[in-house]
């Protein structure tokens, strides 16, 4: 039952968030340096082009977008706008490294990794992005920043360092954001995909999209697989949930460094795709910056 919403051709599409307000799925392809916003209803789709490449956005409370960029963070207000920069510009004197995956928790602050090409170094970080524009470094020694997702409750942030293919869990202090209790979530084998992107359901399921794996999956709380959907291209980047009801799951892909004999066989590789679910996902939250 998987839908071709959009064939977009992105390079790297990545961070899809449904926008209740407008009723739009925001998403950016990373290496084209594009910001879409995308009506499901019409299939019309608005593009934002920047000057550099965008890991992930945020809608903020106040309009606009917060956006995390190659070296450091900013604020767009409205569509269309210049990204003004907004807290340090940490990775400015890292030019292996760019800001990648991100999450907004319920107070109103940006969880967002970064990415090393320089794989072995294993020299990215996850940071927290505070309203007040302070950056923290959370922890580091990873290689690409991925899947950050909070439980409904939102004391328990998942995290997936992806070429480890394996996620973790972490207790959270909702009030002050600090983590204790990391604890292998899962690990998928080797050649089953790599943990990319992610979001959490109503009834705290984490759904990952598993790069270089054809599909996204579903699993409890415990980290165990309830339930995996097939998609038709290789790469699969991020799931998000929206629609009126959060029972309409969205998920980006990849179509960069593909042989044509690849693309020969995934024709709608970086397009966006889209599929009913039973359990309705969570509220998109807002950055309070």
């Amino acid at each position: 039952m998987v839908q071709l919403l959009l064939d977009a051709r992105a390079l790297l599409g990545e961070s899809p968030f449904w926008h209740a307000a407008e009723a739009r799925l925001y998403w950016v392809d990373i290496e084209g340096c594009k910001i879409h916003r995308t009506d499901p209803a019409t299939g019309t789709d608005a593009v934002m082009e920047l000057a550099e490449q965008v890991g992930c956005i945020a809608p903020r409370a106040n309009g606009g977008l917060v956006a995390a960029l190659e070296n450091g963070c900013a604020l767009i207000d409205d569509w269309g706008a210049a990204p003004r920069p907004f807290g340090p510009p940490v990775l400015a004197d890292k030019p292996h490294q760019r800001f990648n995956d991100g999450r907004v928790d319920a107070a109103g602050r940006l969880w967002v990794g970064s990415l090393t090409s320089d794989k072995p170094k294993r020299d990215a970080a996850l940071y927290r992005l505070d309203p007040d524009g302070t950056l923290t470094e959370i922890f580091g020694g990873l290689m690409t920043s991925n899947g950050a997702a909070f439980s409904p409750d939102g004391r328990i942030f998942y995290h997936a360092d992806t070429p480890t293919h394996s996620i973790h869990a972490y207790d959270v202090d909702p009030a002050t954001g600090a983590l204790g209790g990391k604890r292998l979530f899962h690990r998928f084998a080797e050649g089953e995909g790599r943990p990319d992107g992610a979001a959490v359901d109503a009834e705290g399921c984490y759904w990952s999209a598993l790069w270089d794996g054809w599909r996204v999956v579903r699993l409890s709380p415990a980290g165990e697989l309830l339930h995996t959907v097939e998609l038709p291209v290789q790469r699969p980047t991020m799931i998000a949930f929206g629609g009126a009801d959060l029972k309409t799951a969205f998920v980006t892909s990849a179509g960069k460094n593909l042989t044509d004999a690849e693309r020969a066989g995934q024709p709608h590789a970086g397009g966006v795709f889209a599929f009913d679910v039973e359990v309705p996902g969570l509220a998109q939250e807002m950055f309070a910056g």
